[in-house]
């Protein structure tokens, strides 16, 4: 597992030498949610189909 610090590094090395803090800030925010969301699912921290389109279904009013 890479440190954080390695990460960015890394992400930094990769974007284009144009790219904005706006681009970076994007990307390190999407590394951390899928992270996030690989650690969720890893300890079974995930909704059923079923489940999703209830709580959706209840958000829209159906």
């Amino acid at each position: 597992m890479q440190t954080a610090k390695e990460e960015v590094s890394k992400l930094l090395t990769n974007l284009p030498d144009e790219c904005t803090l706006e681009d970076i800030q994007y990307h390190l925010f999407v590394i951390q949610k899928l992270e996030r969301g690989m650690k969720d699912a890893s300890e079974g921290k995930v909704y059923s189909q079923d489940e999703v389109e209830q709580r959706v279904a209840k958000w829209l009013g159906r």
